[in-house]
Protein backbone atom coordinates (compact mmCIF):
# COMPACT_ATOMS: atom_id res chain seq x y z
CA UNK A 1 0.00 0.00 0.00
CA UNK A 2 2.84 2.42 0.87
CA UNK A 3 4.45 1.66 -2.51
CA UNK A 4 1.26 2.66 -4.33
CA UNK A 5 0.95 5.88 -2.32
CA UNK A 6 4.60 6.73 -2.99
CA UNK A 7 4.17 6.07 -6.71
CA UNK A 8 1.06 8.26 -6.89
CA UNK A 9 2.72 11.04 -4.90
CA UNK A 10 5.78 11.11 -7.14
CA UNK A 11 3.86 12.18 -10.27
CA UNK A 12 4.44 15.54 -11.88
CA UNK A 13 2.27 18.45 -10.73
CA UNK A 14 1.76 19.24 -14.41
CA UNK A 15 -0.30 16.05 -14.75
CA UNK A 16 -2.94 17.35 -12.31
CA UNK A 17 -4.95 19.03 -15.10
CA UNK A 18 -5.98 17.57 -18.44
CA UNK A 19 -4.24 18.77 -21.59
CA UNK A 20 -7.41 20.60 -22.64
CA UNK A 21 -7.66 22.63 -19.44
CA UNK A 22 -3.91 23.26 -19.40
CA UNK A 23 -4.08 24.74 -22.91
CA UNK A 24 -7.13 26.81 -21.85
CA UNK A 25 -5.01 28.16 -18.97
CA UNK A 26 -2.19 29.04 -21.36
CA UNK A 27 -4.46 30.75 -23.92
CA UNK A 28 -6.14 32.66 -21.09
CA UNK A 29 -2.77 34.02 -19.96
CA UNK A 30 -2.05 35.19 -23.51
CA UNK A 31 -5.48 36.75 -24.14
CA UNK A 32 -5.55 38.40 -20.72
CA UNK A 33 -2.20 40.12 -21.18
CA UNK A 34 -2.12 43.85 -21.86
CA UNK A 35 1.55 43.37 -22.84
CA UNK A 36 0.52 41.03 -25.69
CA UNK A 37 -2.16 43.53 -26.77
CA UNK A 38 0.47 46.28 -26.87
CA UNK A 39 3.00 44.06 -28.67
CA UNK A 40 0.51 43.44 -31.50
CA UNK A 41 -0.57 47.12 -31.46
CA UNK A 42 -4.14 46.17 -30.51
CA UNK A 43 -4.58 44.41 -33.90
CA UNK A 44 -7.29 41.75 -34.17
CA UNK A 45 -6.04 38.20 -33.62
CA UNK A 46 -6.33 35.86 -36.58
CA UNK A 47 -4.98 32.75 -34.84
CA UNK A 48 -3.18 31.52 -31.74
CA UNK A 49 -1.11 28.36 -32.14
CA UNK A 50 1.11 26.31 -29.88
CA UNK A 51 4.27 26.12 -31.97
CA UNK A 52 6.74 24.24 -29.78
CA UNK A 53 8.84 24.29 -26.65
CA UNK A 54 11.92 26.39 -25.98
CA UNK A 55 15.08 24.66 -24.68
CA UNK A 56 14.33 25.89 -21.14
CA UNK A 57 10.89 24.24 -21.20
CA UNK A 58 8.87 27.39 -21.93
CA UNK A 59 5.91 26.71 -24.18
CA UNK A 60 6.06 28.66 -27.45
CA UNK A 61 2.88 30.20 -28.84
CA UNK A 62 2.48 32.22 -32.03
CA UNK A 63 -0.14 34.95 -32.20
CA UNK A 64 -1.00 35.78 -35.79
CA UNK A 65 -2.27 39.27 -36.57
CA UNK A 66 -2.49 40.98 -39.92
CA UNK A 67 0.87 42.73 -39.57
CA UNK A 68 2.98 39.92 -38.11
CA UNK A 69 3.34 36.65 -36.24
CA UNK A 70 4.31 37.36 -32.63
CA UNK A 71 6.06 34.61 -30.67
CA UNK A 72 5.48 34.52 -26.92
CA UNK A 73 6.61 32.01 -24.32
CA UNK A 74 4.83 30.66 -21.28
CA UNK A 75 7.11 29.56 -18.47
CA UNK A 76 5.49 26.90 -16.27
CA UNK A 77 5.16 27.77 -12.57
CA UNK A 78 4.55 24.54 -10.66
CA UNK A 79 2.42 24.64 -7.51
CA UNK A 80 4.05 24.01 -4.13
CA UNK A 81 1.60 21.17 -3.49
CA UNK A 82 -1.43 19.75 -5.24
CA UNK A 83 -2.88 22.09 -7.82
CA UNK A 84 -2.57 23.23 -11.37
CA UNK A 85 0.43 24.63 -13.16
CA UNK A 86 0.20 28.35 -13.87
CA UNK A 87 2.28 30.30 -16.37
CA UNK A 88 4.47 33.39 -16.47
CA UNK A 89 4.56 35.21 -19.82
CA UNK A 90 7.77 36.08 -21.69
CA UNK A 91 7.37 38.37 -24.72
CA UNK A 92 10.77 38.84 -26.35
CA UNK A 93 9.59 41.14 -29.18
CA UNK A 94 6.71 42.97 -30.75
CA UNK A 95 5.17 43.62 -34.13
CA UNK A 96 7.04 46.38 -35.93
Amino acid sequence: MAVIAAALGSGSAEAAVSGYYDSVEQIGVILGSSEVADAVHQAPIGAISNTGTRKDGAKEWTIRVQECDLKVYLIPVLPDGPGKTTYRLDIPGSCE
